[in-house]
């Protein structure tokens, strides 16, 4: 058979049951499949769903927009669609665009064979080396400067890693934010990255092998009282296996909320998300659980700036805060 048809025979199987979230995955995995997404003997099943989740959903950016949303349903990518069954996956699209199951299984149909096509042709990234297991964050706005704390937690999948390099949490010039390496090896400033972030590099106490897990943590602080953020929203570079946030506003500011869980960003749409409380003392905490690359995952609120309180950026202008991984690129 070639390569395509491999492709396309380990595509079918991964679909059915629960898709990428079956148990076992590893095993589950045809092996054409496995080479394509870069899945090595020597990765467990955590790893290996992470590569596959990473390399099944950066192919299917690529693919039609009318073919994006049944094919993540197929294969229990999108957070809204992680049903047990193919069919039950199926029958839920169906409902979502008001067309019959056999529309929708023709779709899937399509989009595996370009899938197929995409995978045997494409040239995979370096992952980079290691991958996320959980992304803790903590934001208070209700003091004098806006403050977050990011804890990640990442495991190692090579060996002799000795650096690592992020980009700044906040999308503010360098020169009205600070940044300090709380713990997990010695911080060195590599200039601004972007117009508006700034990179750094982390280099460990000791080079990370195959397997090893490494915890650092970074605190950011606002030093100018305009530059308030309106939202926070992951946009995992890579699987994450959970994402733990917590926002206290204050009790004097309690803010209408939209949660985001998985959403996907398409230019020329407003993202509404879902409403979602805060609690009587001005907090949220919020969980999220095997989190895709690209997909949108966090909290918007509107401007509460009242009784005193630091002001905001002006309406129509909101000062963007988003939550990407910290940890861009790995070099070796």
């Amino acid at each position: 058979m070639t390569t395509h048809k491999n492709l396309v025979r380990d595509l079918k199987k991964l679909r059915k049951g629960r898709g990428v979230y079956a148990g076992r995955i590893d095993e589950k995995i045809g092996s054409t499949l496995r080479t394509a997404c870069g899945i090595t003997r020597v990765d467990g099943p955590s790893a290996a769903r992470q590569k596959l989740v990473t390399c099944l959903t950066e192919l299917v950016e690529q693919l039609p927009d009318d073919l994006q949303l049944a094919v993540r349903a197929a294969f229990a990518l999108s957070p809204d669609a992680r049903l047990p069954l193919y069919q039950d996956r199926v029958d839920w699209v169906a409902t979502v665009i008001d067309r019959d199951s056999r529309t929708v299984r023709r779709r899937v149909d399509e989009a595996v064979e370009q899938l197929a096509e995409l995978a045997a042709t494409t040239t995979r990234r370096d992952p980079g080396g290691w991958h996320v297991t959980e992304l803790h964050v903590a934001v208070a706005l209700d003091h004098g400067r806006a403050e977050v704390l990011e804890r990640h937690h990442v495991v190692v999948d090579q060996d002799e890693v000795d650096e690592l390099e992020f980009t700044a949490l906040l999308p503010t010039p360098r020169r009205d934010v600070d940044i300090r390496l709380l713990y997990g090896g010695t911080l060195q400033d590599r200039g601004a990255v972007t117009h508006d972030r700034a990179g750094f590099t982390l280099i460990p106490a000791e080079p990370l092998s195959l397997g090893e897990s490494h915890d650092f943590a970074v605190r950011y602080q606002l030093l100018s009282r305009d530059a308030l953020p309106l939202e926070l929203l992951h946009v995992p570079e890579r699987p994450c296996e959970q994402f733990d946030l917590r926002v206290r506003f204050g009790q004097d500011r309690i803010p209408h909320v939209r949660r985001f869980d998985g959403a996907h960003r398409r230019a020329g749409t407003e993202l509404t998300g879902t409403p979602h409380a805060v609690d009587r003392a001005g907090e949220l905490h919020l969980r999220f659980r095997r989190l895709l690359p690209g997909l949108l995952y966090g909290v918007r609120w509107e401007n509460t700036a009242r009784r005193g309180s630091y002001q905001v950026s002006p309406a129509g202008s909101p000062a963007m805060f988003h939550a990407h991984d910290s940890v861009g690129v790995m070099r070796l």
